[in-house]
Parts: structure tokens; C-alpha cells; sequence
């Protein structure tokens, strides 16, 4: 890991215009704020590390981009701060189309300064605790469920099979680039509500 890294230089050049300006922002303020953190590419978005930890992260879209922190719900300034928006995206900030979309610097540093501080107590993300008949979610499959807010409700109130089968179709891809193909097209189908196998089942 670097802390500016030539990846993460790529992934913003090849975002879309209006996105510029806003990774730059949030790249900067993060490097500001915690001098310590480094920079690399997870689930084929750039994410801020810290002391080996997930901190935060940014992601661009065609027509937003998203920005949160690993243990959000855990901080207090975050749930300060997201009381009015509309949690339609990844992480809670909301669609960031524009720097004027988030938060001010005063209330970024606090939010970056309090995330630093549950990292060194060494607070982790809490994970529900999976059933008898489920099989527990992979790190980088949840990341990506949190990237869609729609399609993170329905996969959580799906039932265990359903879930089970999208979960065991990721987990046995043979390489990192089928995978990736695999959990993009799980989440168009399960923000449609549509199981593994709907293209096999009855009309």
C-alpha cells in the first residue's frame, strides 16, 4: 500500500468529470486529517487505511459518488451528521455529486479524528451473527451489498436459501474478475428482487 497510490490516481481519472474535483476533495481532507493513511484499491474501489484497517471510502458512479467511513454506525459525529439525509447509496452520506454535497471540513475532521480513535480502541465493524442454516456473508460481497442500498434491504430480508445461493455462485468463482462480473450482476438482480435462478423458475 502506498499513500497516494497510482491506482487510486487512475480511478479518478477515469471518472466521470463532475467526480473529479469531489475524490480529489475527499482524498485530500482524508491525507489532512490522518497524515498516517495509505491508500489501495478494494472491491474495485479506493479505500483510506489506517493502521492496517479499513478507515474509509470513496466511490464513483455515473451520476454520483459515495463517501463513508468503515465503522460508521459505531460514530457518533456520523450519526450527527446523516440525521437528514436519504440513505439511497453506499455508505450514509447520500448521491455526492458536488463537494458542496458533503459535510463541512470542520465536521469531516471530527468525523475522520473520531474514526481514527474507535481504530486505535480497536472497535471492529459488527457483523449480524449468521443462523444455523446460513452461511456467513464474505467481507467483500457485503462491501459491494453496501454499495446498494436497495439491494441490501432485500438481500437482508430474503430467505436463507435465497440468500445461500447468490452467497455460494460469489464465493466459487474461480478469479477475482469473475467474481467481481458475479456480485455486480447479484446486485442488479437482487435489487429487482429476483432470486439466483429466476430465469429458471416457473412464470
Amino acid at each position: 500500500m502506498e499513500k497516494y497510490s497510482p491506482k487510486i490516481d487512475a480511478y479518478i481519472e477515469k471518472s466521470q468529470d463532475f467526480a473529479k474535483p469531489v475524490l480529489n476533495y475527499i482524498r485530500e481532507t482524508v491525507h489532512e486529517f490522518c497524515p498516517n493513511a495509505e491508500e489501495t484499491m478494494k472491491w474495485s474501489f479506493p479505500h483510506f487505511i489506517y493502521k492496517g484497517k479499513n478507515l474509509c471510502a470513496m466511490a464513483s458512479f455515473k451520476q454520483h459518488c459515495t463517501f463513508g467511513f468503515w465503522l460508521e454506525k459505531e460514530m457518533k459525529t456520523m450519526q450527527e451528521i446523516t440525521q437528514d439525509i436519504e440513505k439511497n447509496s453506499m455508505f450514509s452520506l447520500g448521491k455526492i455529486t458536488k463537494i458542496e454535497n458533503l459535510p463541512s471540513k470542520p465536521q469531516l475532521k471530527k468525523a475522520i479524528r473520531e474514526a481514527m480513535e474507535l481504530t486505535d480502541m480497536g472497535v471492529t465493524m459488527k457483523k449480524t451473527a449468521p443462523s444455523k442454516t446460513e452461511i456467513e456473508i464474505p467481507d467483500y460481497f457485503q462491501s459491494a451489498l453496501n454499495t446498494d442500498q436497495k439491494a441490501l434491504n432485500i438481500f437482508e430480508k430474503a430467505s436463507p436459501s435465497f440468500r445461500k445461493e447468490y452467497i455460494t455462485w460469489i464465493t466459487e468463482a474461480k478469479t477475482e474478475t469473475t467474481r467481481n462480473k458475479r456480485m455486480q450482476q447479484a446486485l442488479e438482480w437482487i435489487a429487482e428482487g429476483k432470486g439466483r435462478n429466476w430465469k429458471y423458475e416457473r412464470k
